[in-house]
């Protein structure tokens, strides 16, 4: 459906036509049925009424398609932030939930204007591919506990949902196939009355609107302390889940979003949830991926109005929503499961020619995901690898040749290479120091130096030779790499 329609659409081109602010809608509506299970789910994490989580799926929603960042992605309540802030309430109660996501928005806001969006430059595609397929296997995992423990009834349901999002959109794409699923299997359990667990079993639906909330709390210096730990965290998951997020969709829509306004527009977000007493969260990869992949939605009008139809469909039709089969919405997220793990990146054909240490990387961002359910453990874990990997690969692509003998007393070697604390270590080791000639020049015109441990490498090569009567001459440096040499050289006190 989304190959239809433009990849780069402004709200003002869906309003004007009605076959895109068709999909829009539709998307919204999508989207607005798969946040209310999960929604629940993630407050029953955060140990709160799933009325909490509801609304906060609808603010979070609501304000990130105005002050977000990325178009179509859509923000709620999620797992991983739950996660974080799990072990506020049992031990402090509600209020400071609240107070913790007011400090984590403002957080993601200062963190935003300190340039930390700009490190998404270091997270490498590996990492990034590790994170999709992490997600999608949580995605799955998540849905498997529908499908144990109850009527077999589940699976026949489930299959139909699934054939019926297989062949519709061959078939027509004039409404989602997730919503033609969802309206037609629901119909049929309540029709024949099927024995099957329904959105009604997950938790009790709200049935009034949201509203501001206080917290009573000390407001001091102990409040912060308790708070501060957890609303950091929440801050760094947040803005990275998002920022990755923001980053796949853009890969699948091939149109850019503003990372800047993304990371702020987040903390707004989530001050605004936390005003109206919710958990807060961040961007969600499934219902992304049901907007822009499955829907085809592409503005902010189908991110507005999934939270907006989630709001109306809890409230209002609550006793109509309690009794969608969750069979039927494990179907969906199994689906998004599928379109969005990167199928092309565990191929044998790909393995065989992507470097060992790329697959290894992304394997290592996978499994850390998976085993701690935590996504910025295996990014954070991914990274490190990654740079782990390509510093010892850089170390090993230094070397040292002799490049010119003018005469008896003089030889010239050639350092070539990027020279740092990993590969400059082994270098005072390739010099003949014993029988070196009166003179040695050093020539570093084809080598970089980045750092402290290479200038006190360098110093020690230097001292090295004096003992055996060797005056060294270093050359060719410049740029960045001359003005360091020359600001450290002689204060690291003798080396031996």
């Amino acid at each position: 459906m989304s190959n239809d329609f433009p990849a780069a659409l402004n709200v003002l081109t869906a309003l004007r036509s009605p076959k895109l602010l068709a999909t829009e809608i539709l998307a919204g509506l999508v989207v607005a049925l798969a946040l209310i299970p999960e929604a629940i789910s993630f407050s029953i994490i955060a140990g709160v009424d799933p009325s909490v989580g509801l609304f906060s799926a609808f603010t979070m929603a609501v304000t990130i398609a105005i002050v977000g960042g990325r178009t179509a992605m859509i923000s709620a309540a999620t797992g991983s932030v739950a996660l974080v802030i799990a072990p506020i309430v049992p031990q402090y109660g509600l209020d400071y939930l609240v107070v913790t996501v007011l400090l984590g928005g403002l957080i993601q806001i200062a963190l935003t204007a300190l340039g930390a969006v700009k490190l998404m430059r270091f997270i490498p595609r590996s990492v990034m591919v590790g994170f999709v397929n992490a997600l999608a296997i949580l995605i799955f995992i998540a849905q498997i506990r529908y499908f144990i423990g109850v009527s077999w009834l589940v699976f026949p349901i489930a299959g139909v949902a699934i054939m019926v999002m297989i062949v519709l959109p061959k078939l027509t794409a004039a409404v989602p196939a997730p919503l033609v699923a969802v309206a037609a299997l629901t119909l049929v359990t309540i029709v024949f009355g099927l024995p099957v667990p329904n959105v009604g079993d997950e938790g009790a639906l709200p049935t009034s609107l949201p509203s501001l909330f206080t917290p009573d709390i000390p407001w001091n210096l102990d409040t912060l302390e308790i708070i501060a730990p957890f609303a950091f965290a929440m801050a760094l998951v947040g803005l990275l889940e998002s920022l990755l997020t923001a980053k796949l969709v853009d890969d699948v829509t091939d149109t850019p979003s503003n990372k800047t306004r993304e990371g702020a527009g987040l903390g707004i977000a989530n001050i605004v949830t936390g005003a109206f007493g919710g958990m807060g969260g961040c961007a969600l990869i499934g219902q992304t991926m049901i907007n822009v992949k499955i829907s085809g939605a592409r503005t902010r009008i189908s991110t507005f109005l999934s939270g907006v139809f989630l709001l109306v469909l809890v409230v209002v039709f609550g006793d109509v929503v309690a009794q969608i089969p969750m069979a039927v919405l494990g179907a969906v997220m199994i689906m998004v499961c599928l379109a969005t793990f990167d199928w092309h990146s565990i191929k044998p054909k790909t393995l065989r020619r992507m470097p060992f240490s790329e697959t290894a990387v992304m394997v290592a961002t996978v499994a850390v995901t998976v085993a701690t359910d935590n996504l910025a453990y295996g990014v954070i874990a991914g990274v490190v690898i990654a740079m782990i990997l390509f510093a010892r690969r850089v170390a090993h692509v230094t070397e040292v040749v002799e490049i010119a003998h003018p005469d008896e007393n003089t030889r010239v070697y050639g350092v070539r290479g990027e020279l740092f604390f990993a590969s400059s270590n082994d270098l005072i080791h390739q010099f003949d120091y014993v029988s070196a000639p009166a003179n040695v020049v050093l020539d570093l015109s084809q080598a970089h130096v980045w750092d402290a441990s290479t200038v006190a490498t360098l110093d020690a090569v230097t001292t090295k030779y004096a003992k055996y009567g060797t005056e060294v001459s270093i050359v060719g440096l410049g740029g960045p790499s001359k003005e360091r040499h020359e600001r450290l050289t002689g204060q690291f006190g003798e080396e031996s």
